[in-house]
């Protein structure tokens, strides 16, 4: 009887709650986003007036934080640009794309050490500890 190799397993989602804020001007924009991202596929939306943002929930092995927004600035939208939204926005779309990328790293040996590359590159570096002289060229006394 043969053994039949096991379907690939489908990766655990990696569920995402986010708000997307947008600017004071042009007025209406929360209503006009979450009708803009409702038939997108596999992400909730929540429009928030009164915090001018619209609240999504998706799985980061469908979308990004980042490839929401860029959908949203490139339709017209304006996003609040204030320091801090800067500031959170850039961490998020950094964390979520290391974090898909961690995912798709192989994973490491413990046991192996994480400087042994950095010891072997000392070994083949020339530093004050080395001496390169023969040592039947060594005078010792």
């Amino acid at each position: 009887m043969k053994r039949q190799a096991a379907a690939p397993q489908k990766p655990p989602p990696i569920p995402k709650e986010r708000s997307i804020l947008f600017a004071k001007f042009p007025p209406g924009q929360v209503a006009e986003a979450a009708d803009f991202l409702a038939p997108m596929a596999l992400v909730k939306i929540t429009p928030n007036t009164e915090r001018r943002a619209v609240d999504v929930i998706y799985d980061l092995h469908q979308h990004s934080l980042e490839e929401l927004e860029t959908a949203l600035t490139e339709h017209g939208f304006h996003l609040d640009n204030t320091l801090l939204s800067k500031l959170m926005r850039a961490l998020i779309y950094y964390v979520e794309e290391t974090q898909l990328h961690n995912l798709g790293a192989p994973i490491r040996l413990i046991k192996k050490s994480q400087n042994e590359a950095y010891t072997h590159a000392w070994e083949r570096h020339p530093h004050g500890d080395h001496d390169d002289t023969p040592p039947e060229w060594r005078e010792y006394k």
